[in-house]
């Protein structure tokens, strides 16, 4: 089935980048005066944030150490920003004169991404934005909109919509075709316009005909084949395929003000119970204008790294574990282990409820492999009259085994 990949991943790597990353600002969103759920998305003038863009010239080969970074910290796939809302491209596309291909780079981002992501093992997605506030027939967003809710009322004439969406087509079909297999296409800027208006069904078509496993994300409204939460872990699981995406700090882009990061600890929290529902978490990394990851993001992927060199078999290939009145924390299973993350410190032991327990055959912890030892009872009825008991397994976790970001304690269980 198209996709399997998708279901065992557990993390991936989402990179926000582009031109304006060298100005040290939010992708985008301060070009239409900034929103208030991206605090550091302070609004500019249109020409302000344009100044400078065809003089990006970051690294050659920049994507090299964010994968291999990616690869280190137990991911298993990675989405570039294309082209965002700004419509600045990371490839030369024929379809724009404001791309990579318009500077003096000389080379191809998207291709360099792609390069070195197969280079880790790590699967191939790409973000494209469905709008583009610098195309002339979307339109341009200029220095007479008054606010970005105001930008939104306008339209541009039929015959401009539809040489605009030619064009996004024509984007679509470059990005499929010249770069090998794709694994994953994720839109975004859905809401600009109507399902109808974007000829998604008809987008749809062309991504199958073109890579027939590729992914595609719920923001090509009414085709996804994955839903994307963002910023935060559902309360329940969605139905079928599942991603959130998520930032360190707070912004998606670089920006030397933003220093409010989420811990290690916090981090691999939100991966435990992402896996736990069943989804994957897509951690984003904002590269410098150079290319270069800040040195607060290199932290914590090399901590996270760590702690999956450890007890990435309890994220990667698995599924919903227990249910949450049976242990007192997120789990995770394949086959007979079943994994329970220890999110806050144990005292003394923990204990693990409706399970047959005459199945259990042993606890250990995952990361060192130390067999724990349990007791194991029922209810009178259950140890007097049941032949094959339902009850609780009671394990005792002393102070040496437990880890400062998080314990994993594997469960075998056969049957």
């Amino acid at each position: 089935m198209a996709g399997e990949w998708f279901d065992g991943a557990g993390f991936g790597m989402f990179i926000h980048w582009g031109f304006i990353s060298q100005r040290g600002m939010e992708l985008s969103w301060p070009l239409v005066g900034g929103i208030p759920v991206l605090p550091y998305s302070t609004g500019v003038d249109v020409e302000d944030y344009y100044a400078g863009a065809l003089d990006f010239a970051p690294n050659p080969q920049s994507p090299r150490q964010w994968l291999a970074a990616a690869r280190e910290a137990g991911m298993r796939y990675a989405i570039l920003t294309t082209r965002h809302h700004d419509g600045f491209a990371l490839w030369p596309s024929k379809y724009t004169d404001f791309s990579i291909g318009a500077t003096n780079y000389g080379g191809d981002i998207v291709a360099e991404f792609v390069e070195a992501a197969r280079a880790e093992g790590l699967r191939v997605g790409f973000y494209l934005s469905l709008s583009d506030w610098h195309h002339p027939d979307y339109p341009p967003y200029s220095a007479q909109d008054a606010s970005y809710m105001a930008y939104l009322g306008r339209r541009p004439s039929p015959e401009a919509w539809a040489r605009y969406v030619d064009c996004l087509f024509g984007e679509v079909q470059e990005l499929l075709t010249n770069y090998g297999p794709v694994d994953a296409m994720w839109f975004d800027g859905q809401w600009e316009r109507t399902a109808d208006e974007w000829r998604a069904a008809e987008l749809r078509s062309l991504i199958r005909s073109l890579q027939p496993d590729c992914l595609v994300n719920d923001r090509l409204s009414g085709q996804g084949d994955f839903t994307t939460p963002e910023q935060s872990i559902p309360p329940e699981p969605p139905e079928g395929r599942w991603e959130t995406c998520m930032t360190m700090n707070r912004t998606w882009g670089f920006h030397p003000g933003d220093t409010e990061y989420k811990s290690a600890n916090r981090l691999v929290h939100t991966l435990c119970e992402t896996a736990a529902k069943g989804g994957n978490l897509l951690l984003n990394v904002s590269p410098r204008g150079d290319g270069t990851l800040p040195p607060d993001q290199i932290d914590r992927l090399a901590a996270v790294g760590a702690w999956m060199a450890r007890n990435g078999d309890a994220i990667h290939d698995t599924e919903p574990g227990l249910a949450p009145w049976q242990f007192y924390g997120p789990s995770t299973r394949r086959g007979d282990r079943v994994f329970a993350f220890l999110l806050m410190k144990p005292y003394d032991t923990v204990s693990v409820r409706g399970l047959r327990i005459n199945h259990v055959r042993g606890v250990k912890v995952l990361a060192t492999g130390e067999e724990l030892t349990f007791a194991t009872n029922a209810t009178a009825e259950q140890e007097l009259f049941g032949r094959d008991p339902i009850g609780e397994v009671v394990i005792d976790v002393p102070d040496r085994v437990v880890d400062p970001l998080a314990t994993v304690l594997e469960l075998t269980i056969d049957g």
